[in-house]
């Protein structure tokens, strides 16, 4: 946490308000007395938005009223140092080769980024921005907005390793290149998804919200990509509002991208840039990590049994998150065998991605707690996923 202070402040302060002694809170939230002490001394720096979320809700509080900034998982220095490339053609000026370059060229080049990105290599992606990027600043015209897609991809890669502050900043070129609210709309949905990473709720929820009124789209006429991205943004405003504790506003936002979903049919491309999809499957995940974030776990299996296992790819990035949903409610269950199980067959499918998962070193890291005895397989996958002693 940022501000430990700040935290404590707030937590003290509202607390009062409400009357409760910090026995009575630490009751009414399901955490021990010594953490509520040590939060509100300043002593814990490093608080869970899961734990600030659970006080929110024993106060009856948004979280933000707790956190305005809660803590963000850094990147690791290995990962952060692999991005000099790519950041050194982003923010300065590089010389160009002097054969020309054609838009055709670059969209080429950007599918065999995008078909490796579905399959999780990062590091093969990242070997391929310093070009990709490069060779989008040539472009000329119309040929341009190829640009605003090449921009948005490193973005999603930024956040999706943890690269925060160039992710921002590279997501604000992308929408200044971008000369189609669409195109804009989905460096905005990026954008929206960093904060959530970040903890930034206030953030992710008023952006989401403000670009989804702008493009809001009339369903009798709008076209397949209208309907994807502005589904995504209201998913954007589910997310970030269930975490937020604002349960009602979540609801809402989850059935009108339901419509949205209802209206395409099918799974869809939600923009050109990444790897993202929205349809009828993707609203069923984000309703089970809702259910998730909400201790829900039978709910969380009920919807995933429901999900059909052939619609996505197995390593897409979605598909992979509501994997770990579907581990932790298991954890949660005692379902132990199982949960470990599924972080296994993670391993196995997308290992540059499981890598970086926050969420999947505190399940692992639950799990371990509850054993007198770890078998080799489950040392192994906890030195894979770094869960720290």
């Amino acid at each position: 946490m940022p501000n430990a202070n700040a935290l404590g402040e707030r937590l003290q302060s509202v607390r009062k308000r409400r009357g409760l002694t910090q026995t009575e809170l630490a009751r009414q939230a399901g955490v021990s007395v010594s953490l509520i002490r040590h939060i509100e001394q300043g002593v814990t720096e490093d608080t869970r938005l899961e734990t600030a979320r659970k006080l929110a809700i024993a106060l009856r509080v948004p979280t933000t009223a707790l956190v305005s900034r809660p803590d963000a998982d850094a990147a690791d220095p290995e990962t952060s140092g692999s991005w000099e490339p790519v950041n050194r053609v982003l923010f300065r000026a590089v010389p160009q080769p002097e054969e020309p370059v054609t838009a055709d060229g670059v969209v080429a080049a950007m599918g065999d980024a995008q078909a490796q990105l579905a399959t999780n290599r990062y590091g093969d992606v990242r070997v391929l921005l310093p070009g990709l990027l490069r060779d989008s600043t040539a472009l000329n015209g119309d040929a341009r907005k190829v640009r605003t897609r090449v921009l948005n991809m490193t973005g999603w890669l930024m956040v999706q390793t943890r690269q925060w502050d160039s992710a921002e900043a590279t997501l604000a070129l992308a929408m200044d290149a971008a000369d189609d609210r669409l195109d804009a709309a989905a460096a905005v949905n990026t954008l929206c998804w960093s904060y959530l990473r970040q903890g930034r709720l206030a953030e992710a929820r008023d952006l989401a919200s403000r670009w989804a009124d702008d493009i809001e789209p009339r369903f009798s006429r709008a076209t397949t990509a209208e309907l994807s991205l502005w589904g995504r943004l209201v998913l954007g405003v589910a997310n970030a509002a269930v975490r937020d504790n604002r349960p009602g506003e979540a609801d809402d936002a989850l059935r009108l991208a339901r419509a949205a979903a209802d209206r395409i049919g099918r799974e869809v491309t939600s923009d050109t840039s990444t790897t993202r999809t929205f349809g009828p499957v993707t609203v069923a995940m984000i309703r089970a990590e809702n259910a998730a974030i909400n201790d829900q776990p039978a709910t969380v299996l009920n919807v995933a049994e429901r999900i059909p296992a052939n619609v996505l790819h197995p390593t897409s990035a979605s598909r992979c998150r509501h994997r770990l949903d579907v581990a932790n409610a298991m954890r949660q269950l005692r379902r132990y065998p199982e949960a470990v199980d599924v972080l296994q067959q993670l391993r196995r499918d997308a290992p540059e991605w499981l890598v970086q998962q926050r969420y999947a070193r505190d399940i692992l890291g639950q799990i371990i707690g509850k054993r007198r005895t770890l078998t080799a397989e489950m040392r192994e996958l906890a030195d894979f996923i770094k869960v720290p002693y």
